[in-house]
């Protein structure tokens, strides 16, 4: 191709890059950002057809930024939402499930877009600065990338201070027993893909442990106690190994059905266990006194899990002391041991 033919096919595309960045902008529904990140794809395969590294990466910078502004507007409707339900509850529920019905959006992809528009939020620089230095390699963005450069210094940083913070809480382990012991182990997952899965791994959101080295810590457990541990899905068995290691053995479980999925690679989990393990002689709950296996809450923020199960614990054994293992705030009646407490 002649090189003021280059030029022109690059000033065309220069035009549908701006056209593009200002539609986006200006855009107000999820189904007009979501058309335009159709578009994107469909023009990255083109582009890859014709091995143009130019035009694939400006489309790939395209849907990013169109993933950011669908997460700016389902946040958006999640306020209008819930105005709407105060007023009209029974319109309310169904103003963002049907908007994303109508984009054609999954609820598991709306959700990682909401994360990557706060974390933009956070970060508004970050965002500009990847795309930039993706020109400058030669390299079309992703959305696994850009969530890492969002991500990532902020990452950093806490993870020095919690790797600091755990020095200083495991001195205190173990100085006391407990009959009850409540503890969210961070497990540590490995996604298929480091590039486009630690987003979702839980190392992404703070210090995990391996399963030998809970296996190796030395619970404050009495000799007569009850552990209640929450275990992902994908790791129950290791969860299973871990409180065996602990002294305790398994009786039950709780599970807490979520308000909305998450993840998943055999199905998008709903659900979390709570295992129930006891050693010694611990009295199980009264006949007719049993809480139901199942309790419905809304998810918060990564891997938090609802007050109620902490509510029903309290209940379940009032007389006896407890202590919360990895906890992350202080909690009213508790002893708590965690690198995110302060001291």
């Amino acid at each position: 191709m002649p090189d003021g033919a280059v030029a022109r096919v690059s000033q065309v595309q220069l035009v549908q890059y701006e056209t593009a960045r200002q539609a986006l902008a200006t855009c107000v529904r999820i189904d007009e950002a979501a058309e335009i990140m159709d578009k994107a794809a469909a023009l990255s395969a083109y582009a890859r057809q014709r091995d143009d590294k130019e035009l694939e990466s400006w489309v790939a910078e395209i849907k990013c930024r169109a993933a950011v502004k669908i997460g700016s507007l389902t946040k958006q409707l999640d306020k209008a939402q819930g105005a709407r339900t105060e007023l009209h509850p029974s319109k309310g529920k169904k103003l963002k499930t049907q908007a994303l019905a109508d984009a054609k959006i999954n609820t598991s992809s709306a959700q990682r877009y909401e994360e990557l528009s706060e974390a933009q939020d956070a970060e508004p620089t970050k965002a500009e600065q990847y795309y930039e230095g993706c020109k400058a390699q030669g390299k079309a963005p992703t959305l696994g990338g850009l969530r890492n450069a969002l991500k990532g210094d902020r990452r950093a940083t806490r993870v020095t201070e919690l790797a600091v913070a755990t020095r200083k809480a495991s001195q205190s382990i173990g100085k006391k027993l407990y009959p009850v012991i409540y503890a969210d182990p961070p497990w540590r997952f490995e996604p298929y893909s480091r590039d486009s899965g630690l987003d979702r791994a839980a190392d992404n959101h703070y210090p995990t442990m391996t399963i030998e080295e809970l296996k190796g810590l030395k619970v404050p457990a009495a000799p007569n106690a009850v552990l209640f541990m929450w275990a992902t899905n994908p790791m129950l068995p290791e969860a299973l190994a871990v409180m065996q290691a602990w002294g305790f053995t398994y009786k039950s479980n709780f599970a807490w059905v979520k308000d909305k999925p998450g993840t998943g690679y055999w199905n998008r989990n709903r659900h979390e266990l709570l295992l129930v393990g006891t050693r010694g002689k611990i009295p199980a709950p009264a006949p007719g006194e049993q809480y139901d296996s199942v309790i419905s809450a809304r998810r918060g923020q990564h891997s938090a899990k609802p007050p109620a199960f902490v509510e029903m614990i309290d209940d379940m054994f009032q007389d006896l002391e407890g202590i919360e293992l990895f906890a992350r705030a202080p909690r009213l009646g508790w002893d708590v041991w965690g690198n995110e407490v302060p001291a």
